[in-house]
């Protein structure tokens, strides 16, 4: 007999009406947005911005080239931030669910200190603060270790609640077969939580991606900065933006697809197991 899954359990079906009523305002909010489109773009128009001064650079190899350099930048310390945040929220969860109250304790107000802290707090401490100290880190660590940092917590408390969400039984069971806690944890309890969590962990992924555009504050030659280089070069403000924004907006459309994607071939594998169990 299958499991219904958590959606089915918690959200009903919508009926005719409501598909309908969906319908509805999936039409006017498309009017809506053209509408909108249609403004900013006759406001372009009216205020000289399509002008080939502000666009003929693009047509330039050199313009694509330069903003490819910071883009491999931007994802470069999207990657490893990202990397760095895993592992340390695999840290902070794994304390957490510790039985060591004082290490449990530690490692909760770590989350909540990460989680509640700003992203562009942490670039300004590794910038203005940690230089003082000796430590010297090139700019492209000024921007990563701070991404990484204040995404962490939020990893931690993700992978936490995969952990949560395997079935108590199965852990009982373990430890009637004679399985020591890490090695349960690590065979059978890790592996099933990280299915559960990995499409919010790409959509973490996301907000480091949003978060390296502070990477100007440390002078990275990340996209956001090349972008102001070409700026004060062609003193063209706003195509430049818009193109850039444009880049990121695909980037991040991207990163949702792959995490809708693994998310359905989760939930597919997840019930060809149930089917065969």
């Amino acid at each position: 007999m299958n499991r219904p899954e958590i959606q089915d359990v918690l959200y009903e079906a919508p009926g005719p009406k409501t598909r309908r009523r969906i319908r509805l305002f999936t039409i006017l909010a498309l009017l809506l947005l053209a509408g909108l489109l249609a403004a900013i773009v006759r406001q372009f128009a009216v205020t000289g911005q399509f002008q080939p001064k502000y666009w003929f650079f693009f047509a330039r190899l050199t313009t694509w080239r330069f903003l490819g350099e910071g883009l491999v930048t931007t994802l470069g310390a999207a990657l490893v931030g990202s990397a760095l945040a895993f592992g340390m929220g695999f840290l902070l969860m794994r304390g957490k669910i510790r039985r060591n109250p004082v290490l449990r304790w530690l490692c909760t107000a770590l989350i909540e200190f990460t989680r509640g802290v700003p992203t562009l707090l942490f670039i300004y401490f590794f910038f203005l603060i940690v230089p003082g100290t000796g430590w010297k880190l090139s700019a492209f660590w000024k921007i990563t270790l701070p991404c990484a940092i204040s995404a962490c917590g939020v990893v931690a408390e993700a992978l936490r609640s995969g952990v949560n969400a395997v079935p108590k039984g199965q852990r009982e069971a373990a430890l009637s077969l004679g399985y020591r806690e890490t090695k349960l944890f690590y065979r059978i309890i890790f592996p099933q939580a990280i299915r559960f969590v990995i499409p919010s962990l790409i959509a973490e992924l996301v907000i480091v991606l949003k978060d390296t555009t502070f990477a100007s504050i440390v002078s990275c030659a990340d996209l956001m900065q090349n972008a102001k280089v070409l700026i004060s070069n062609y003193d063209a403000l706003l195509s430049i933006y818009l193109v850039v924004a444009v880049i990121y907006i695909l980037i991040n459309y991207m990163l949702n697809r792959l995490s809708d994607r693994v998310a359905r071939l989760l939930k597919g594998n997840g019930s060809a197991e149930r089917r065969a169990a």
